[in-house]
């Protein structure tokens, strides 16, 4: 967001105040400031933040210009925001400890006392909600509490998905739950001499399969709103998306048909399950459970 936020104000002459914290204490910051927030432009990881806002009417409608630069099925549906950036849910597994053969294709099986002690997880990760969301629309409330309290028996807890991919590369744990960029990160990090961690995509349709986006809002509050909307504009601009791209963030640029670096696996060989952004709802239902099963 540096990166994009620097790019704009060289190219526009705009000047732009970036305040960057997790993803759920900014959303919840401008629900307490409501109507009187000083911010113009929301932007968060997931869909569940964006979704508790919108929900509440703080949102401008999104330029019909701007959210024909991304695929519809990836924007806000109610079109109050606009899909920036992508990632898809693996599962990390060290390469000295496994091979691709011994690997599952469904999510669930991880949830089995096959996999004891040998799955990592960190369910405090607003990465890893949208999974549970994923797990309740195609297997239903009951199924999803079992995945949960078996991972819970089986699996070892991480505070977060930076030190999962490390627990899973120097082989503290078989595999880990993570989104695909944060392998790619850590690859970066130690070097290809000290790699031994690969990655394995869940089956298609599977609820591991999920694709989440990261999207974009505009505050109906904003004091500044043709710049807001500016903004939104030029997060899914060729430039913007270019330098997604090629950034080391290594997640999947979305719009203006700019492709993701050639060592990911293409978008479009994503088969992820049937699940919309508004099926993630406002992650409310998936952070009830966690805390039913003891994991919150």
């Amino acid at each position: 967001m540096a990166a994009l936020v620097s790019d704009f104000k060289r190219r526009t002459g705009v000047d732009v105040k970036l305040r960057s914290s997790d993803e759920a204490s900014l959303a919840n910051q401008v629900l307490r400031e409501g109507s009187a927030s000083p911010a113009d432009v929301f932007v968060a990881e997931n869909p569940p933040a964006l979704t508790v806002l919108e929900r509440k009417g703080l949102f401008a409608p999104v330029d019909a210009s701007t959210l024909a630069k991304t695929p519809a099925r990836l924007n806000d549906p109610e079109h109050q925001w606009v899909a920036v950036s992508g990632r898809s849910a693996v599962l990390a597994y060290n390469t000295n400890t496994l091979k691709p053969a011994q690997l599952p294709s469904a999510l669930q099986d991880l949830a089995g006392s096959a996999w004891d002690g040998k799955v990592g997880f960190a369910p405090t990760e607003t990465d890893f909600q949208p999974l549970i969301t994923a797990m309740d629309k195609l297997h239903g409330a009951s199924a999803t509490t079992a995945w949960l309290k078996g991972l819970k028996a089986h699996g070892k807890v991480y505070d977060d998905n930076e030190a999962l991919i490390a627990a899973v590369n120097r082989g503290e744990v078989a595999t880990g739950l993570i989104d695909h960029y944060y392998f790619y990160r850590m690859r970066d990090e130690v070097g290809p001499s000290k790699l031994h961690t690969a990655l394995h995509y869940f089956g298609p349709g599977d609820a591991g399969a999920l694709v989440d986006v990261s999207g974009a809002a505009a505050l109906k509050s904003s004091s500044h709103a043709k710049q807001a909307q500016r903004f939104l504009a030029y997060l899914v601009s060729k430039p913007a998306q270019q330098i997604i791209a090629t950034s080391e963030s290594y997640e999947y640029p979305l719009g203006s048909g700019v492709p993701a670096k050639r060592e990911l696996k293409p978008f479009a060989q994503l088969k992820p399950p049937d699940i919309s952004v508004a099926d993630l709802g406002d992650g409310r239902s998936a952070l009830r459970e966690l805390q039913d099963v003891g994991l919150l």
